[in-house]
């Protein structure tokens, strides 16, 4: 077998958006994943599934692994031929060990890529409203660990530190926060110099004290503070409140779980990142098309025989396509078909493939389709309907009870998806996340399926239709419901009911 190789990654301070480029395509093609308990859970969720993870943990204090054995595991799966992603939260070479496990690679000859990380002293700063330089304030910047042995004093020359005027920023120093602060005033710093303490800097539970360095022990002490967090000294800390962007954004501070199949989540995701929110994809299905469908292939042997194809969802389309590609056929097997799209989405997946619908409801929903269509069809014109599996029945008997003649043909199925690296249970009976977000019923079904155990009186449901809805209400969520059966009413829903 041939040697594998090792990728130092970094995954940055915890917002999934400053996970760099490379990161995420290096990852998408590891075969072992050995990651940090400050890897970001968003970049977790980017883990693929046929990947084999190791948590090797380390928080201050807390190993799972001793940093040894964690290079030996580093040097052994490599040997074994794997493509091996070592995740380490923020940058791998900024107090993050990364030498020393490039060292055993190196002596024995393993080849490894380094890729840098976005790192906490400047994102979490930043995400605060704190820019770590700025020319009226200071002209530079020293990064410092904060962590040392129980009962050891600090091997740090805080006189010289306060001579550089310049920004400073401890990391992994909570626990020893009054002591760096008396350091600090014992070198010389002004016990008024602006100092702030940033805890979970990008992500939803983002939390800001500012004080000064004679106080900001005691404001800790008194406001609570929770790790992992770094700790900023300097002037430009007073520009925290004139320059906090990101407490502005109107979902800063919420955590929201999309459950939508892998392929579909992509854009909804997007927009609640925009409008602040902490994004956790974790979908709750997957669509898998039906393997060696005759039906479906009958169906498209005799496409310019149907008056109508009507698409009851974006993987529906997906698959369709896919398959007139396996056979070789092109849009000109679809003769004189008019198109009919359930809703926007469905729409938006035809037009991406230059097809432009020619009837879509008001309401986005199975049923309003079909009467719909019913109202402008002619009785004995021919409808294929490529849809799932499940799909809903009372479609069919409006389209039949029209005088239609339709092929139902499924072309996938849906099933319920789960993954390892985060416990979506947990998170909710902690009280971490805000908001679910479900965009058909057969989601929240897989949502539940996934998290048996919970209290559902816990989740906040955002729910696409009154389906939907109905669904989750079954279970005791509380719901709430888009206007519109669209990804943006969705998140509108979202903001006005946060």
């Amino acid at each position: 077998m041939s040697t594998g190789k090792v990728w130092l990654v970094g995954a940055g301070p915890g917002d999934v958006g400053l996970f760099t480029l490379k990161g995420r395509e290096v990852l998408e093609q590891a075969e072992v994943v050995v990651y940090d308990s400050l890897v970001g859970q968003g970049v977790l969720a980017m883990v693929p599934e046929g990947a084999r993870c190791i948590d090797v943990g380390k928080r201050a204090g807390n190993h799972t692994m001793p940093q040894g054995g964690i290079n030996e595991v580093l040097l052994e799966e490599a040997q074994k031929g794997h493509r091996v992603v070592r995740l380490k939260g923020g940058d791998p070479f900024l107090f993050g060990r990364g030498g020393e496990e490039l060292e055993l690679l190196t002596e024995h000859g393993i080849p490894y890529e380094v890729v840098p990380g976005i790192t906490s002293p400047l994102s979490v700063p930043a995400y605060n409203g704190i820019p770590v330089t700025h020319r009226d304030y200071c002209s530079s910047l020293h990064i410092i660990t904060g962590h040392k042995r129980a009962g050891e004093v600090y091997d740090i020359n805080f006189k010289a530190l306060v001579d550089t005027k310049g920004t400073l920023v401890f990391l992994m120093g909570v626990a020893a926060l009054a002591d760096i602060c008396a350091g600090l005033m014992d070198g010389g710093m002004d016990p008024h110099m602006p100092a702030a303490i940033l805890q979970k800097g990008t992500t939803a539970a983002q939390k800001r004290i500012v004080a000064t360095v004679g106080t900001l022990a005691e404001e800790v002490e008194r406001q609570g503070i929770e790790t992992p967090a770094i700790i900023v000294v300097g002037k430009v800390c007073e520009l925290a409140d004139s320059f906090a962007w990101y407490d502005k954004l109107p979902l800063s501070g919420r955590k929201v779980v999309v459950t939508r199949p892998r392929q579909l989540i992509s854009s909804m995701a997007k927009k609640l990142r925009e409008a602040g929110a902490e994004v956790l994809e974790l979908p709750a299905i997957a669509t898998v098309c039906v393997e060696n469908n005759e039906v479906l292939g009958r169906a498209l042997d005799k496409l310019a025989s149907y008056n109508w194809i009507a698409f009851t969802s974006p993987s529906g389309v997906r698959i369709f396509f896919e398959e007139m590609r396996r056979q070789k056929k092109d849009i000109r097997a679809l003769g004189n078909c008019r198109i009919a799209a359930i809703g926007a989405g469905t729409k938006k997946e035809l037009e991406a493939r230059g097809l432009f619908v020619d009837l879509m409801p008001e309401v986005y929903d199975g049923v309003h389709l079909g009467e719909t269509l019913a109202k402008i069809g002619e009785i004995g014109c021919r409808v294929l309907l490529p849809r799932a599996k499940c799909g809903n029945p009372e479609l069919l008997h409006i389209l039949e009870r029209a005088g239609f003649h339709v092929d139902d043909v499924p072309t996938y199925d849906t099933v319920y998806q789960s993954q390892e690296l985060i416990d979506e249970k947990a998170e909710f009976d902690n009280g971490n996340i805000d908001w679910a977000v479900f965009t058909s019923a057969s989601t929240v079904r897989g949502f539940v399926e996934t998290t048996q155990g919970l209290d559902y009186k816990k989740v906040r449901a955002a729910c696409i239709g009154k389906q939907t809805k109905a669904a989750a209400q079954a279970y005791g969520m509380e719901c709430f419901v888009a206007k519109e059966a669209t990804m943006d009413s969705l998140v509108e829903c979202i903001i006005e009911n946060s």
